[in-house]
């Protein structure tokens, strides 16, 4: 895909996202009234505004991050990538987990944060790093945060419209039957299904800026596709050799977004490169990727995920100068 094609892909989703929200505001709007929906698109949105503002203090808890020194190689690093990016300095952080991962997160009253976890700078050589680290970098140059959390907003208000509707019709059943009121439960199921369809849209984008971000990443690294993909194979097996506590699965699904790669798709991605083991360079473990297919079922499931399917992901670097 070039890069043309991947910007106007991710502007046609947000596109579509706005176009099958605004028709199906104005349905809803002109057949039950305005004042009390209104008053609840208000709330989610100002929810998620709250939510997106104080997400950084609550990633910071929950991923016990601690900020690097300047004198650290890993804070110099950041400082030369985002140089290159002509990006203002984020702060660089260290999460305590494992799973060896990155992420980019911030908000205007937070600031914009790079994190990586103890697991990737154990797991990775520093040529590797350096590519993760570009493609986070890529995702603040994109301001993808900003960007997702719009798109979130969307289907949120949707679930909650459909449920304050199926929620009022369950509970005041008697009184709408007499008078043949049915149209707050089909309000509600249809709600619902939109809810659905936009979530595989916003996820369809979500996977198309991590394209974007690779893009990035690869365009300010020497030899950046090389790079990226040995990391992202090797992100891949370890974190599948991993078992985690209840806790720590917890807390990686409640941000796994934010991730460079998806902790949930770990054990699904390891079938690609399970037989891959008995090589020993990182280069012939990224090529048995390669010569993976694949299949119906993997293409089904990457619908349902934040994160491109881990052989298509590799093939794309691959194609990059």
């Amino acid at each position: 895909m070039t890069l043309l094609k991947l910007r106007m892909s991710i502007i046609g989703t947000v596109a579509l996202l706005i176009a099958i929200s605004t028709l199906f505001f104005t349905i809803i709007l002109s057949i039950v009234g305005v004042t009390n929906i209104v008053a609840l698109i208000f709330f989610v949105i100002l929810f998620n505004i709250v939510q997106w503002l104080l997400a950084p203090y609550l990633i910071n808890s929950m991923y016990q991050t601690k900020e690097v020194p300047k004198s650290d190689k890993l804070y110099s690093m950041v400082a030369r990538l985002s140089q290159k990016l002509d990006l203002k300095m984020p702060k660089v952080m260290i999460a305590n987990m494992p799973i060896p991962n990155a992420f980019a997160y911030g908000s205007p009253i937070a600031g914009n944060k790079v994190a990586v976890t103890k697991g990737l700078l154990n797991e990775l050589e520093e040529e590797e790093i350096e590519a993760v680290v570009g493609h986070e970098l890529g995702h603040i140059k994109n301001r993808d945060v900003q960007v997702m959390m719009f798109a979130s907003i969307l289907p949120a208000i949707f679930y909650f419209i459909g449920f304050s509707f199926m929620m009022s019709s369950f509970y005041g059943g008697a009184r709408q039957r007499q008078g043949g009121g049915a149209a707050p439960i089909l309000i509600g199921m249809g709600c619902m299904a939109i809810y659905w369809i936009l979530t595989l849209f916003t996820l369809g984008l979500s996977r198309l800026r991590e394209y974007y971000a690779d893009r990035r990443s690869c365009s300010i690294v020497d030899d950046g596709p090389r790079k990226l993909s040995e990391a992202l194979a090797k992100i891949v097996s370890s974190s599948s050799k991993l078992k985690h506590s209840r806790k720590t699965k917890s807390n990686l699904n409640s941000f796994k977004a934010l991730f460079i790669e998806d902790p949930d798709s770990a054990d699904r991605d390891e079938v690609a490169i399970s037989e891959a083991r008995m090589f020993k360079t990182d280069q012939q473990l990224v090529n048995k990727i390669l010569a993976k297919k694949v299949s119906s079922t993997d293409r089904l499931l990457e619908l349902l995920s934040t994160h491109p399917n881990i052989v298509k992901r590799i093939q794309t670097l691959q194609k990059l100068p």
